[in-house]
């Protein structure tokens, strides 16, 4: 009976929460969305290089991934004040670094590919209650990472190399090392997103 009891107050917080986050005002969305950009500042200094590879395994991933869940299209909002703010010297990047060179770099790619990949989930979980499901999040995620944030940060990269390398050594400078990591982050982001999302109607879902 108590564990019920406890249940039905999780299930009625986290609904409270996502309503109350769907209709809040401008300014509280603004407050919320710079939150999750500090954190996202936070989790870029968790990294660590393998041999011979300018592209870091980061948290900032798995930072991005809920935002989306979190903030809805709101998520998009906070990368893009994250990356913006980075850009104007806040020194919260990988490596506690800022600037307009950043973007210009190995990783810079992979930046916009953020704000692209927190848009596309914060819209998809804001719209449609089954996404919201284990099964569904995680493909929406797998999609957002590997495609969404992948590409961009690959087509960076090619450039920054000046055009000279091949596909080859794309993969295996930009791809294959992060595949396991950026799968687990992944893994871990859905079976979090599924436990804290409400599974009926907060907004204008059209699956009602």
């Amino acid at each position: 009976m108590e564990i019920n009891l406890y249940r039905y107050k999780f299930l009625n917080l986290r609904y409270n929460f996502f309503k109350w986050r769907y209709e809040i005002n401008f300014f509280y969305k603004i407050t919320i969305a710079f939150g999750f950009a500090c954190l996202t500042g936070l989790f870029a200094q968790i990294r660590f290089y393998m041999p011979g590879n300018p592209v870091p395994v980061t948290g900032q991933v798995f930072c991005v991934l809920l935002a989306g869940v979190f903030l809805g299209k709101w998520g998009g909002i906070s990368q893009s004040m994250y990356i913006g703010a980075g850009l104007l010297g806040v020194p919260w990047f990988a490596g506690f670094s800022s600037g307009f060179a950043y973007l210009l770099g190995p990783t810079g790619g992979y930046l916009i590919g953020f704000i692209i990949s927190a848009f596309f989930i914060g819209f998809v979980v804001d719209r449609y209650i089954k996404a919201r499901n284990f099964f569904y999040i995680f493909l929406i995620m797998l999609f957002s990472t590997f495609i969404l944030i992948y590409i961009p940060g690959i087509t960076i990269f090619y450039f920054w190399t000046g055009a000279s390398i091949q596909i080859s050594e794309i993969l295996l400078l930009c791809v294959f090392p992060f595949l396991i990591a950026d799968f687990i982050k992944t893994f871990i982001a859905a079976l979090i997103s599924t436990t804290i999302t409400p599974k009926t109607s907060y907004g204008h879902e059209v699956d009602v």
